[in-house]
Parts: C-alpha cells; sequence; structure tokens
C-alpha cells in the first residue's frame, strides 16, 4: 500500500469518532419551542432558553383525575434478595410494562462513569436505589435522612412527602435527595451549578408534572440550577416540588401509536442521546 493510501487510511479513521458525535448531535430534539397534546391526560411542552445560558426545558403536565393513568415505580428485581433493581433504560422501562410515560427516578449506587464503554451498571446488572420507593403497595429501599419521597394514594393523587417517607396509605413512591418548593416558595437558598436535572411537582389539588433539562451539552443545552428549577415549578403552579437524579440519567420518554420516543437529549458517558440504565423509574399507564 503507498504512502497515501495508508494516510487516507489512518485520516479516515481518525474521522471516525467525529462523524459518530456529528451523527449523535444530529439526532437531538430542536432547539425550537413546541407544545404538543401526547394524550387527553399529558400535554408536552419544550422551553428553549438563551440567557443566562443556553438550555432546553422539558415538561409533561399530567392529569390524574381521570382513573385510567395509572402511575407506576420500577420495582425489585426478583431475583435478587438484596433490595436491587435491575438497571435498565428509560425507554427498555416503558417497553417493558407497556407505559404512557416514564422519566428517571431516585439517584441509586453504585455507579461509575469512567469512559464509554468503561462504565457501571450496564443493562440488566443490579442497582440499588437511594430512599424510600414503592411499588403497586411494597416498600423498598432505606429511608433516608434530608430525603423526600413522591407519594401516590390509591386514587393516585400526586403528594411529595414532608419528610423521609410516605404515609401509609400509598402505594407508589419514588424518592428524590431535595425538596426545592415548599407552599410555594423556593427552598434553594445557596449557588449552585447548571446542570441537567429531573424534577418533579405537584399542586395542592395533587396534579403532577415533570421538568428535565438537558445538560453538559455546550451551545445546545448547558443546564438549569436549582434555583432555576425551583421557579419553573413554582411558574408551573407547584405548591411542592422534588429534585430526582439528575446528570446522564436525565431522560423523558413517551409512547405514541406504539412508538418509543426519547423526548429531551440525555447524554450518558459524554455521548448525546444515549440513555443511562439507572435503577428505577417513574412512569404512568
Amino acid at each position: 500500500m503507498s504512502g497515501k493510501k495508508i494516510a487516507s487510511a489512518i485520516g479516515f479513521i481518525l474521522l471516525l469518532p467525529l462523524l459518530f458525535y456529528s451523527w449523535r448531535i444530529s439526532l437531538r430534539p430542536p432547539r425550537t419551542y413546541l407544545q404538543q397534546q401526547l394524550s387527553p391526560n399529558m400535554v408536552y411542552e419544550r422551553k428553549i432558553y438563551n440567557k443566562p445560558r443556553p438550555y432546553v426545558v422539558h415538561v409533561i403536565a399530567i392529569d390524574l383525575a381521570n382513573p385510567q393513568v395509572v402511575p407506576f415505580v420500577t420495582p425489585l428485581d426478583p431475583q435478587s434478595a438484596k433490595q436491587e433493581n435491575s438497571a435498565m433504560t428509560t425507554s427498555n422501562f416503558v417497553k417493558k410494562f407497556d407505559l404512557q410515560l416514564a422519566v428517571n427516578g431516585s439517584f441509586f449506587y453504585p455507579f461509575e462513569e469512567n469512559t464509554p464503554w468503561d462504565y457501571y451498571p450496564r443493562a440488566d446488572e443490579p442497582a440499588i436505589a437511594l430512599g424510600e420507593n414503592i411499588t403497586n403497595g411494597t416498600r423498598y429501599g432505606k429511608v433516608e435522612s434530608k430525603w423526600n419521597v413522591l407519594c401516590f394514594d390509591r386514587n393516585h393523587k400526586a403528594t411529595i412527602a414532608l419528610g423521609q417517607q410516605c404515609p401509609d396509605t400509598a402505594i407508589n413512591g419514588i424518592a428524590g435527595r431535595k425538596l426545592l418548593v415548599k407552599d410555594g416558595r423556593s427552598l434553594v437558598d445557596y449557588e449552585t451549578k447548571p446542570y441537567a436535572r429531573t424534577v418533579v411537582g405537584v399542586n395542592r389539588q395533587g396534579d403532577i408534572w415533570a421538568i428535565v433539562v438537558d445538560g453538559k451539552q455546550p451551545f445546545y443545552s448547558e443546564g438549569a440550577t436549582l434555583q432555576e428549577m425551583a421557579q419553573m415549578a413554582i411558574d408551573l403552579g407547584c405548591d411542592r416540588a422534588l429534585n430526582l437524579d439528575g446528570g446522564g440519567s436525565s431522560t423523558l420518554v413517551v409512547k405514541q401509536d406504539n412508538v418509543v420516543k426519547v423526548l429531551n437529549a440525555p447524554i450518558h458517558t459524554k455521548i448525546p442521546m444515549r440513555e443511562r440504565p439507572v435503577a428505577n423509574h417513574l412512569g404512568f399507564k
């Protein structure tokens, strides 16, 4: 092989990562405003911000007044005796349990993200969701100090418990680390860095919103601070709001006409539109 051909081959090989990354970027949702009725009980809105930095916000408003809209939290792995979940992506969660909508859930461990090929957990590997979580009346996880839980009663009314446990009447629940809003006022009184985030908010009537902000993607969406997340929830009319796992975990997935679609731009292992397998999720049937 001639020197020119060798140089061309080397150049093409070196170009492959850039081509791959460019292709992944092309899959991201456009930075344009969108409002869409996903179902009679779910409305999606994509909002675009350019100041104080570029970021993209995805909001789902869910009307729980319809008894056919049923919340569902990832169950424990039935093969595990250690309170472990079997990690899966949010898309696979929607497919496996035939859901309309889902977001990523609680913080979890163990977790590693070293390179695109060196990370933990992979799909189906064990992971432990932090805080108290409930699936169809079955409670799992350890009650964590200073954590809060999004709870659903038998009528599917949503509340965020002001403590580390849901009331005995709750049949589904998912834990978050930080209460951002209480009584319609922000509790975030310190500076935080912009980040990809997932937040759930409720009002006093028991309605619920899921807010997902893309992050860690310069010029597209650099993320939001906790202060900004709290204000978004307040502007939506939330009385309380709870911060769930974020970063590369933040993912919003819907199913329409039997097609499962990722609505935001997750970025697991620094690869745009790559979903992270996580311990648990919040979904709606």
